[in-house]
């Protein structure tokens, strides 16, 4: 079994060269947000993730290991709704209702996106928002007060 290796610092998505990455770990929105975690990449490298508070992983962020090499973190594909409106203020109030329901959402430019749940699916079509089933990356709103509190290394 090979050794674990370190992870140091999360380098932001968008923040760093992905043409760096030795490795990619791929997990879903759940366990992107983690305090202490061994990972296994898909070349099956063994990593610890051990932090102070938990952290929330992005698609797209590197875990920096002790050596300055980097390994990217993928978002697993998860059955989600996206919804929209017609005009900006229906997605507004659709909003409010999903989040006055306590549900995790990621918000994009002109629409938002949340587990499927047969439910609060049927809500927003009678609430007249438009829903498109896709299976995407989830990455949540982060809740508070936790956030996406990162060592910027790379």
């Amino acid at each position: 079994m090979s050794a674990i290796r370190h992870v140091g610092g999360i380098a932001d998505a968008g923040m760093w060269d992905r043409t760096r990455a030795i490795d990619r770990v791929v997990l879903d929105a759940d366990d992107r947000v983690r305090r202490r975690i061994v990972l296994t990449t898909e070349k099956g490298m063994r990593l610890l993730l051990d932090f102070a508070q938990p952290m929330m992983l992005r698609d797209g962020d590197g875990l920096v290991l002790d050596d300055g090499s980097v390994v990217m973190v993928a978002g697993q594909a998860e059955p989600l709704v996206e919804i929209s409106g017609t005009v900006p203020l229906d997605l507004v109030r659709l909003a409010w209702h999903i989040g006055n329901r306590h549900t995790d959402a990621q918000f994009l430019d002109k629409s938002f996106r949340i587990r499927r749940d047969h439910v609060l699916e049927e809500m927003v079509k009678g609430l007249g928002g438009k829903v498109a089933v896709v299976e995407a990356p989830f990455d949540p709103e982060p809740a508070a007060p936790h956030g996406h509190h990162h060592d910027h290394e790379t």
